[in-house]
């Protein structure tokens, strides 16, 4: 059964996308940017920009009914190299003990505010 996760952003009713999907045991979170999508406010600090990122995942892993360790892919897009020192250390913090398997690229968004994209994929666990 597919569940569909949805933010309530503008972003997501003109593009025709879901912030997460749900199929089976997966959930696959849409590239995510630095907004609050709260108040549409995009702060200036790729610090920041991650901080948002990284808490409108949680939130749509927790809509969805998955964990944040069942997170097992991430996927990073920063729009300048030297932003991954300032990344790394948010990520450690917010992936300790997950490490999911993950990659990250150096491209251009959209939006010349934009600094930062991440995009996750989690498998619910199962006791076994």
């Amino acid at each position: 059964m597919r569940n569909l996760i949805s933010t309530g952003s503008d972003f997501e009713k003109t593009a025709g996308y879901s912030r997460a999907v749900v199929q089976g045991d997966f959930c696959f979170v849409s590239g995510t940017t630095g907004y609050d999508y709260k108040t549409m406010v995009m702060p200036e600090a790729v610090s920041d920009q991650t901080l948002n990122c990284l808490a409108t995942i949680d939130q749509a892993i927790k809509d969805a009914g998955f964990e944040r360790s069942d997170i097992i892919k991430a996927n990073y897009i920063i729009t300048k190299a030297e932003f991954a020192d300032i990344v790394f250390p948010i990520l450690g913090d917010f992936f300790k003990g997950i490490q999911p398997a993950a990659t990250m690229i150096v491209a251009g968004l959209i939006k010349p505010e934009m600094k930062v994209e991440i995009e996750v994929t989690a498998l619910r666990q199962t006791n076994s």
